[in-house]
């Protein structure tokens, strides 16, 4: 199948028509727009990737897992440090999105100041070919106007030939004379801008053709650009995927070596308390315990010493003994 150009496809029969070419520059002007909303697109996917590994890295300084002990806190302190690894990857991820989009935005630049030169370049030439085609117009209504003029005073002789004086033969001669002259000239400048029109058309068309053969390859760097940086795009993606992937697997091999039985005895032999239980409780009847109960000294006995025992003599006048049957209660 025979390929399309640009060159071959973007004609107007109408040489004052622009039709072709202003299809082109809106095209490419749609591309450049295209440029810049795939870079801006890559900017903000920097930033969200930026502000996730932010949050990401606040999450991975929180406490977690403080209080265990042993292999299952040795595994929680590296899921932290695989998260803060993992934060870390997708800063360097959002750093190297902000390089591809710099450099799509250079290329984008890039493109439209050497395009600039050639539209710069065109849009002279078709307005000299306008101006031009519009002389050569004007031109041409001039010449084929004293033309007439000229058939006119020729039939106006020819027809008074035969009736009029000399003197007024003379004078439709002179007239006849004159209009030939002008219709001579104008046809000289007509001919001349004819000619002169002919040169810019020719100078356009060969301009128009290296034009469209230098927006063709424009557009087909500017596709196959986008192209791959698409492509360069997923695979960073993709890439910070695996190395994500990557980083938790450590996890998952530190968690293979979390022994659950020697945590238990960990703990067991770091806050053991006893190996004894108490012993149970007895029941104790409370009249039991007051039959049995032992007499108890008075606390002054023991904190002072007894009264000396009386003197055992019976003649002692002090002392008496006191009969049966006495009471010291008066009735």
């Amino acid at each position: 199948m025979r390929e399309l150009h640009f060159k071959d496809n973007f004609w107007n029969v109408d040489i004052t028509s622009t039709a072709g070419y202003d299809s082109i520059i809106q095209h490419l002007n749609d591309g450049k727009r295209t440029c810049k909303e795939i870079e801006d697109f890559m900017k903000a996917r920097a930033s969200i990737e930026e502000k996730y590994a932010k949050e990401l890295l606040g999450l991975s300084k929180k406490v977690c897992g403080h209080s265990e002990m042993n292999t299952l806190k040795r595994s929680l302190d590296v899921f932290k440090l695989q998260t803060e690894n993992v934060s870390l990857s997708h800063l360097h991820l959002a750093q190297t999105m902000r390089e591809e989009a710099k450099k799509l935005e250079d290329f984008r630049e890039k493109q439209k100041d050497t395009r600039k030169k050639v539209e710069q370049q065109m849009d002279a030439l078709h307005k000299q070919k306008v101006a031009q085609y519009k002389k050569t117009a004007e031109a041409k209504k001039t010449y084929e106007q004293k033309c007439r003029d000229k058939e006119e005073a020729e039939q106006n002789m020819n027809r008074n030939a035969t009736t009029s004086s000399s003197k007024q033969q003379e004078k439709l001669y002179a007239k006849t004379q004159q209009a030939k002259q002008a219709a001579e000239e104008t046809d000289r400048i007509y001919s001349h801008n004819v000619s002169t029109l002919g040169k810019i058309r020719e100078e356009w068309l060969n301009e128009h053709v290296k034009a469209c053969e230098f927006f063709e390859k424009q557009e087909l760097e500017r596709i196959n650009s986008l192209r791959n940086v698409v492509w360069v795009h997923l695979n960073h993606l993709s890439q910070q995927c695996v190395t994500s992937d990557e980083l938790y697997e450590e996890v998952r091999k530190s968690l293979e070596q979390c022994n659950i039985q020697e945590d238990m005895e960990h703990f067991i032999n770091l806050r053991r308390t006893g190996d004894k239980p108490p012993a149970p409780i007895a029941y104790e009847n409370f009249y039991n315990n007051q039959r049995t109960a032992p007499i108890r000294v008075a606390s002054t006995a023991i904190r002072r010493a007894g009264l000396p025992p009386p003197p055992t003599g019976g003649d002692d006048p002090l002392y008496s003994s006191v009969e049966p049957g006495y009471s010291l209660i008066r009735y």
